[in-house]
């Protein structure tokens, strides 16, 4: 086309791309509708060739400069044919009649010329697109300006996924081997997740047009803070909530959703992780600490004597131990847990509360005669139940039961079902009555009050857990749970 000695005038009046652009463009006059796009490469190819990844399509488009704005800017574009409002679609007639006027114009400037003058206006177009001239003095200003910074491109899912997967089975190796986990690595990967995500925040900002406003509102936010950080304009605070529920309601819309929230996730995953394996650590070397302490109290001079003199004494003791004996152990017990206690403390941790096993004891006899009076009374009420089925009546009723459900089986109806139920109900009552005789509930509430009995005589028999329980209405505590705090927020149990 470069060779045809006659005016070549072009129009683009939609989407000029690929080889096709190229072929339109040797033109003397290239001439593009105002909503006009005109580009070699598109958006979305640009993007995978240069960033590997489609989803950088918008940030493309801009680098690329296609509308015709950008493109008379840079002299590729000769002039802009205007619309109506709403685009050329909105009125053929109209943009035709402008089409026709523009041509009109370009062929009357253009048919002046000789052949020779043609070709060297054609010539001369494209070589001054993207010319520069050397030893022209740039202003420092523009000069620093003249390429800006490029904003960070989100990394590969594909690489990210293969990175969290490595981390993952490191972490599951060191739980295998009881090993630490890899803590420089999840570190770098939460710090390279955090900016994965600040990325893809930005791209969905952007996306969904949204970024203009967003870059307002945070110079308004930079002039309103006070010395103290704070926000003192309230409609500034309107603004920037009314600006998040935008963004959150249109957030699922933005092409890079998935991405995001995948990454999202992930950050939740490793964080979690991370935490729970400073938690484990601390855990363990407080145990460790609070076992050790445990061992120095138990290996004082005092302590160990009275315990070695304890263990003479039990063990000259035949049956029973006399309540003296019982006195003496729980003294000692109380001695072990008040030094401990103090060494607690003295690791900073506050012991909150601290209850035996057993809060009542009974003595091996009493709960073995109770747990003979259990398995009689059990037995009586078996015998009571097999009395009660083996009853001519009872035993009648089960007998028309089972004629029933077989008949039901056979052929069901409402009739059926209904006898089947008032069958059953029949028998659970017969059942129910005797266990509920005079003679069962008078030999469970005799058992019931013995019982009682022997814990409230247990529990006078032992004056100390007499002033504990006093002293503790209130402490709502579980009663084998030993819990201890860590400074406001941490507990080991």
């Amino acid at each position: 086309m470069f060779g045809l000695k006659v005016p070549i005038v072009s129009i683009v009046i939609g989407e000029g791309g690929s080889g096709g652009a190229l072929a339109i463009g040797c033109a003397n006059k290239l001439l593009m509708l105002e909503n006009a796009v005109f580009y070699v490469a598109s958006p979305e190819a640009c993007a995978a060739i240069l960033w590997k990844t489609a989803k950088a399509s918008p940030k493309a488009a801009e680098k690329l400069k296609i509308t015709a704005t950008e493109l008379s800017k840079l002299q590729i574009a000769d002039g802009i044919i205007p619309e109506p409002l709403g685009g050329a679609h909105a009125d053929p007639s109209w943009t035709s009649q402008q089409i026709k006027t523009a041509v009109v114009e370009a062929m009357d400037e253009l048919m002046k010329m000789d052949t020779q003058e043609l070709l060297n206006h054609r010539m001369r177009k494209f070589r001054k697109l993207g010319g520069f001239q050397e030893g022209i003095p740039i202003d420092s200003k523009r000069k620093v300006n003249m390429k800006k910074k490029e904003e960070p491109v989100a990394q590969r899912g594909e690489e990210l996924e293969g990175e969290i997967e490595k981390l993952k089975e490191q972490i599951l190796k060191a739980k295998q081997s009881s090993t630490k986990a890899p803590e420089l690595g999840l570190n770098e990967m939460i710090v390279k997740l955090k900016k994965e995500v600040d990325i893809e925040f930005s791209e969905a900002v952007k996306s969904v047009g949204l970024k203009d406003r967003l870059v307002m509102l945070r110079e308004e936010f930079a002039k309103a803070r006070n010395s103290q950080g704070q926000i003192a304009n309230s409609g500034l605070k309107e603004k920037i909530e009314k600006l998040k529920d935008e963004f959150d309601q249109s957030l699922s819309t933005a092409p890079n959703y998935s991405s995001l929230q995948y990454k999202l996730d992930m950050l939740k995953e490793i964080t979690k992780a991370k935490n729970l394996a400073e938690k484990n650590e601390k855990a363990a070397f407080l145990r460790q600490e609070i076992n050790n302490k445990f061992k120095e109290v138990m290996e004082q001079p005092g302590i160990k004597e009275k315990i070695e003199a304890l263990r003479g004494e039990i063990g000259d003791t035949s049956g029973d131990l006399e309540n003296e004996m019982k006195e003496k152990v729980m003294q000692v017990k109380k001695e072990i847990e008040l030094e401990l206690t103090d060494v607690l403390k003295s690791l900073s941790l506050d012991v909150e509360a601290v209850e035996s096993k057993t809060k009542y004891p009974i003595n091996e006899r009493s709960l073995s005669d109770f747990k003979v009076k259990v398995n009689v009374f059990n037995e009586e009420i078996k015998k009571k139940i097999d009395d009660a089925i083996n009853s001519p009546d009872l035993k009648s009723k089960v007998e028309m039961l089972k004629l029933e459900i077989a008949k039901a089986e056979k052929t069901p109806d409402l009739e059926s079902k209904n006898q089947i139920e008032a069958l059953e109900q029949q028998i659970k009552q017969r059942i129910a009555e005797a266990i509920n005789s005079p003679e069962l509930i008078e030999k469970h509430e005799k058992l019931k009050m013995e019982i009682s009995k022997a814990i409230e005589s247990s529990r006078r028999s032992d004056g100390s857990l007499k002033k504990e329980d006093q002293k503790d209405d209130n402490a709502n505590v579980d009663g084998s749970r030993v819990e201890i705090n860590l400074g406001a927020n941490r507990s080991f149990a």
